[in-house]
Formats: C-alpha cells, structure tokens, sequence
C-alpha cells in the first residue's frame, strides 16, 4: 500500500510538472523557422552642417545614445562636422522570393542610401518602391532571388491574451526575438486615422521599427510600428500595423507607387452620451457630422451638418475613429451606401467616393478682439454677439453669434472666445441661431439641470459642444 500511495505521489507530482511546462509556449522553433526573413535595414542620410549638436541618430535622452556613443566618436568641441552622416537602424521583414521587403516608412523617411542584411551576413543595397506615411507603411526592394519568405496570418483571427512574437534588430542587435500577449485590437492613435492597431506587451525598443509581430503560428500579423513611452524605452504599451492594412498599401505601393484613398468630404467627430440624447439617439454610437465641403462626395449626396453616419457599406460605425478607416480603404469612384440618423429616422443615401488630398491649414478664429464688453453672460455662461456684416462675408456665413466671454456654467465646457454658435440641437431637432434675442428665448425653453448642445464653428472646423447642468437664471 505504502508502495502504490508512493507511485501515485510521483506520479501526479510528474504530471503536475509536465502539465505547467506544457502549458508554457515554446518559441525555439517559430524563431528558428521566421527569423531568416526577418532583416536588419540601417539608413545613410547626408546632413548638412547647421544646428546639430551631435551626430547621433539619437538625443542623450534616448536609451541608444549610450550604445551609439561607443560606436561613433563625437567631432571636438561637440560640434557637428561639416556634411556629416547621420545614420540609424531599424527592421523589416521579406515578403515574397525576390526581394520585397516591408518595414516602416519613418526606418527609411529622407534616406540617401538604404542597406538591408540578411541573417546569413550578405548585405544589399535596397531601393525605394514607396512608402506611406499615413499607415507608416514603406516597401523597399533588393536585387535577390530564393529570399525566405514570411507567412502571412490574418489579424482578425486574433484574440486578446494571445501570445505573439517580436524579431527585430532592438539598438542594432540582430534577430532579436521578444515575446508578449495581444493587450488590445483596432486602438486608434492621435493623428492616426487609418490604421486599427494591434497592442501587445512585447518588448519594442528602437531598432525594432518596421519588424514583424508573429502569432503561433509563425504567420506575420502585425509591423512592430511604435511605443507608448515616457522614457523613450520600452514601458509594456506597444503598437502594430495589422498585415492587412499593410499588405494593401504594399499592393498599391508595387502597382503605382502610391497609396490612393477614399474621402467623404466631412468633418466628424465622437458621439457621447449627452450628444446622443441631444440628437434622439438610443446609445453613442456613429459619427457625428460638424461639416461638409461645400461641393464634396458626401455635399452632393445630401449628406448635411447634424447628420450622424451609422453604417458605410452596411458595416456599423461603432465609434467616429471607424469612419475614415472604412472611407479610406474604398477605392475612388466608388458608388457606396450610407446610413445616416437625421431629425429621429434613419436613412440611406448614395455616396460616390472622392480622392484623399492633402488637408488645407485650418484658418484662424474669428474674433472682435479688444476689451470685452461689460454686459450679463446668459443662461450657458456666455457673452455672445451677433455677427458683423465684414465677419459674415469673411466666413461666408448668413447667421451666427461669435462668443465674446465665457463665465460660470459656459467655462466647464470646451467653449472658447472667437467660437461661433451655429445652432441648438435638442432632441433631434436642430435650430439655426440668428440673433442673440432669439437665441436666449431657446434656452429660456430648457429646465433647470438640462444639457444644451450646440454647433459652433472654430476657425474653419465645426465641432458639437454639450454644455452640462443649464442653470436656473
């Protein structure tokens, strides 16, 4: 008995163990298999002499100024020479035979000279096919053939938790291989509009720019692209450019050197929850219309200021970051359907698909400037004016009250001098404003407590305002 109570003891102990082991992952194989198509690109840039202090890639901040500083001696005096070098790393990774390479489009930005080495030691000079700054997206090409090739995975098969791994060149330290979860999916990034991206906790640094985030499988899913750092180094918030995205913009890039894309001709932003109660609509959801290019795709299918855009294509809008993402991905010329919320009812109307430009430079607000004027701020908190005959030829508007002062209710609010009030949304219905008179008999018509949203233009955008706990004056 004391025997088969001591086998069983070993042998659930045994089990335990190989049960722990087992259920760690193994990225020995996936390494060695992947990390053959997984490049090193350094970039040459000819710097002329001006204000540069250091010949670094880096400033003394960054994490690689030490590494770096070993490597490349500082001229006397700490001075820049005269047509200096300025030279940096980073990543990428061979996506067919031949030698097309992908990587990000900030790893080869104004580079003179391009070199890509390959874990084997061979070095090749490589040559610009295109890049996209947008999505950060470059596709670089060398002469070479029977290159090992990735595989490529679908990101949309991706789960939160899941393990995903790193190779890159982090400070120049070849194939390098980091491991972490998916953290997040379709995160959407200031100023980044077109890309939905991957956060994962694997360990970026720089170097790792541009290199390929692998799922178990060994299929390439995301473009290691940036870090979320206050240090400059690695702090756990990573971000990937999904293969998709990244494969179109290479098609394009191959094709016609260039990535071109769909636009609607609107200014949208987020729904909220005080919004979406101003405009009648069950939960936030969609994209808010502020403005319409006079003459663009969404003007000339009917779309108007106030609308909100629930569906493009039949794919719902969950949130405004949506938006340019589905409109960008559709080819111009495009005839697509819409679903816009307008006054209480949906509707669908026929968009056909503009071409993405370079944005113009919003303009700057209009004002009176000067003292303010001593006179009662109204029901929001504001001192508002009705507009001058020279401000409404110059913003080409036939109504509007530009607001002088902000006070009280009106200061908690993103509401500033120089903004114009367009019009009161309540509960669906949007009312143009067109004197200051008429303008507080609308809030006259509030309870204490409400919300108030307004339109307003700023500069030569349009955005909704909710002001929050009307008060009782």
């Amino acid at each position: 008995m004391k025997r088969l109570l001591a086998f069983l003891s070993v042998f659930l102990t045994c089990s335990l163990v190989h049960a722990q082991v087992r259920g760690l992952p193994d990225f020995s194989e996936l390494a060695e298999k992947q990390g053959p198509a997984v490049v090193n690109i350094s970039t040459t840039t000819q710097v002329a002499r001006g204000n540069q202090t250091t010949p670094f890639p880096f400033d003394e901040n960054d994490p690689a100024f030490e590494f770096f500083k070993r490597f490349i001696p500082r001229p006397p005096g700490g001075g820049a020479p005269r047509g200096f070098e300025n030279k940096s790393l980073g990543s990428g990774f061979i996506v067919s035979n031949d030698g097309y390479i992908l990587t990000n489009a900030h790893v080869v930005d104004g580079a003179d000279e391009v070199t890509v080495r390959l874990t084997d030691k061979r070095e090749f000079k490589a040559r610009m096919v295109g890049a996209d700054k947008r999505t950060d997206v470059a596709l670089i090409k060398i002469d070479a053939a029977g290159l090992p090739a990735v595989k490529l995975g679908d990101p949309g098969q991706l789960k939160v938790g899941e393990w995903v791994v790193a190779i890159g060149s982090p400070f120049g330290f070849d194939n390098s291989v980091t491991a972490g979860i998916v953290s997040a999916k379709g995160r959407s990034l200031p100023q980044e509009n077109y890309v939905p991206f991957i956060q994962t906790d694997v360990a970026i640094n720089p170097g790792n720019s541009g290199g390929p985030l692998f799922n178990m499988r060994g299929e390439v899913v995301g473009i290691n692209s940036q870090i979320y750092s206050r240090s400059g180094g690695y702090m756990g918030v990573s971000f990937a450019i999904p293969i998709d995205v990244a494969m179109d913009v290479q098609s394009q890039l191959r094709a016609a050197g260039k990535v071109s894309r769909g636009r609607l001709g609107v200014v949208i932003q987020e729904v909220s929850k005080d919004l979406a109660e101003s405009l009648g609509l069950a939960k936030p959801m969609g994209a808010v219309v502020n403005s319409v290019e006079k003459g663009g795709p969404a003007d000339r299918a009917g779309i108007e200021p106030g609308d909100v855009i629930l569906r493009f294509d039949g794919k719902q809008i969950n949130t405004s970051a949506d938006l340019p993402r589905m409109v960008g991905a559709t080819r111009p010329g495009t005839r697509s359907t819409v679903q816009l919320w307008r006054k209480g009812t949906t509707r669908d109307v026929a968009v056909v698909v503009g071409e993405m430009v370079d944005e113009k430079a919003a303009g700057s607000r209009p004002g009176q400037g000067g003292k303010v004027p001593e006179q009662a701020a109204n029901r929001l908190g504001l001192v508002v004016s009705e507009l001058t005959a020279e401000q409404k030829r110059e913003l080409k508007m036939a109504s509007g009250l530009v607001i002088e002062h902000v006070r009280g209710t009106g200061s908690r609010a993103d509401l500033r001098p120089g903004d114009v009030i367009i019009a009161v949304i309540s509960k669906g219905a949007t009312t143009e404003v067109k004197s200051v008179d008429q303008f507080n008999k609308l809030l006259a018509q509030f309870d204490k407590g409400s919300n108030v949203t307004l339109l307003i233009r700023r500069g030569e955008m349009q955005t909704f305002v909710t002001i929050k706990g009307l008060n009782g004056n």
